[in-house]
């Protein structure tokens, strides 16, 4: 039976919580949320949203109508010439600005992370953290990064090259709902500070962390129109996005991102995207369990799981199987489940009821098919609806859910393994490479075995922050799971295109008159054979 800790048993004061979440809601809206929604009609359409924390309802937000997006897209599209045109060192001071708003509002803004999410509040800090992060590197490097540089022309001496990275003009983002702080500016502030305008729509459960840093914007300085956010499913506004925009970034599943890539390719606009994973760890056998088991939990069930780059599998050595095991099957029941905004819970609730039939689907189908549940494996009704405590499976096999689909929940699965190389071909075995893990002592050795991972992120002794965390280095998925990178040069210079300008001096390029053609071919073909061997 699965042991509950005394803190997670406990059941939260939903109203104090609320009351608390209300107070910070109005510290950071400084007028109205709804003012805040692109073209949101105050006598227009409403739809109510409600806290993933505790279920209360938070307000009823204004929607934005398919019909309101031309004219949205025509105020961005100016606006963001305008802001192009300030340069990057204005633009530079806005995001600066927003950040100290960011840190000054910090804990405001991860009650309502946690309100509108139900995530733990170390989770919520770590989207926080990260949007900070990102926010000062682009913010103090998109100069350098875009700067427009000289390169060899056609001709030595007779021809000057200059190649400049031109802003798209309008990018479109479409942010999910499981880090609705991070998936919503990380990408964001890379296409601001490269000098475009942004319209983004977060997903229709957490809208007003969206609306909150539109908020934190506008009081840094940032000019209206330049980033604006839409309230609507992705089902009425997504198809108008791509047509009227210049770039298409979105994170979600494979399925959606199938059809916004065909959608984008239609009308010959940039995409790029993050979609779902099924990530697996490798623990070798001189892997050090101690530091390792506190660290491989948390890359399985930090913000409940609800992680696209989370890990799902592990494949564990023999060798250390019979000590792995128990080790941390009793941490996973010692982990602190509860629905609050105190720092010491491990985990919070699922967002949704439908994500938490989900993960009991997967959970019951195993089971029924022959899994065991070493760890957790119910719902926490003490705490909420909606917690379900972290679970260990082993006994999974290919014809279960669980071994395949992606859980996007608090669910993994335990393998034995006997070689490093047998792990790895588990690894790779799915159709998703997003993200992966090697935990072990020897540290060289686990980078070579990194390399044979087909996966866009690798972490040696971490699950996924120091992936994540590296923002000067690219991020994105291979295979299913995505198109593109965020994150270090790559995700800034997608916001913009390459153009080449390319003056000639003296003589146009071809053949002079008193020369003529074969002997200017000739000439030519001696230029480019000392090419061959000195350039």
């Amino acid at each position: 039976m699965t042991k509950i800790s005394p803190a997670a048993s406990v059941s939260p004061d939903f109203n104090e919580i609320d009351a608390r979440a209300r107070a910070s809601y109005q510290k950071i809206f400084s007028r109205p949320a709804s003012l805040l929604v692109a073209s949101g009609k105050q006598n227009g359409q409403t739809r109510p949203c409600y806290a993933g924390l505790t279920g209360a309802l938070i307000a009823n937000l204004s929607v934005t109508e398919v019909t309101d997006l031309p004219q949205i897209y025509a105020n961005a599209r100016q606006a963001g010439q305008n802001w192009n045109t300030l340069g990057f060192s204005k633009r530079k001071e806005v995001i600066l600005k927003f950040v100290d708003e960011l840190l000054r509002l910090r804990e405001e803004i991860l009650d309502l992370v946690q309100w509108e999410n139900g995530k733990n509040r170390s989770s919520a800090y770590e989207e926080l953290y990260d949007v900070v992060s990102n926010s000062l590197y682009y913010a103090k490097n998109a100069h350098r990064l875009l700067r427009s540089y000289k390169t060899a022309g056609a001709v030595p001496f007779l021809t000057r090259v200059q190649v400049n990275q031109i802003p798209k003009g309008v990018v479109s983002i479409i942010s999910p709902w499981n880090y609705p702080l991070t998936l919503a500016f990380s990408d964001a502030v890379a296409a601001l500070m490269a000098g475009n305008a942004v319209v983004l729509k977060p997903d229709s459960q957490t809208p007003f962390t969206a609306l909150a840093i539109a908020a934190l914007l506008e009081r840094a300085g940032m000019p209206s129109y330049v980033f604006q956010v839409l309230n609507g499913s992705g089902a009425a506004l997504g198809s108008a996005m791509i047509e009227l925009g210049n770039y298409m970034m979105f994170t979600g599943s494979t399925a959606i991102g199938r059809e916004i890539a065909a959608m984008s390719g239609k009308q010959l606009t940039g995409f790029s995207a993050e979609l779902g994973g099924k990530n697996g760890m490798l623990v070798r056998a001189d892997a050090p369990l101690e530091r390792a088991i506190p660290a491989i939990a948390k890359a399985c069930f930090a913000s409940s799981g609800q992680l696209c780059i989370s890990i799902e599998r592990i494949y564990v050595h023999s060798q250390i199987w019979e000590d792995f095991v128990p080790a941390f099957t009793k941490y996973v029941d010692s982990m602190q489940v509860t629905a609050d905004f105190a720092w010491d819970a491990d985990m919070g609730p699922l967002i949704s009821d439908k994500q938490v039939t989900k993960v009991l689907d997967h959970i019951a189908d195993a089971v029924a098919k022959g899994a065991t549940v070493l760890s957790g494996g119910k719902l926490v009704p003490q705490v909420s609806a909606r917690a379900v405590r972290p679970t260990v499976l082993t006994g999974v096999t290919a014809d279960m859910h669980v071994y395949r689909e992606e859980t996007f929940g608090p669910v993994v699965s335990l393998y034995k393994v006997d070689t490093d190389e047998q792990g790895i071909e588990f690894i790779n075995d799915t159709p998703y490479g997003l993200n992966a893990a090697i935990w072990s002592g020897n540290v060289r050795l686990a980078q070579d075995l990194a390399k044979q991972i087909q996966a866009g992120s690798v972490n040696i002794n971490d699950g996924y922050a120091a992936t994540w965390g590296s923002v000067r280095a690219p991020l994105g998925g291979w295979k299913d799971s995505g198109m593109g990178y965020r994150h270090g040069v790559a995700g800034i210079t997608k916001y913009t295109d390459s153009q080449t300008v390319a003056t000639q001096r003296l003589v146009h390029i071809g053949a002079p008159d008193f020369v003529g053609q074969e002997r200017w071919a000739k000439l030519l073909t001696k230029y480019l054979q000392g090419r061959r061997w000195f350039s």
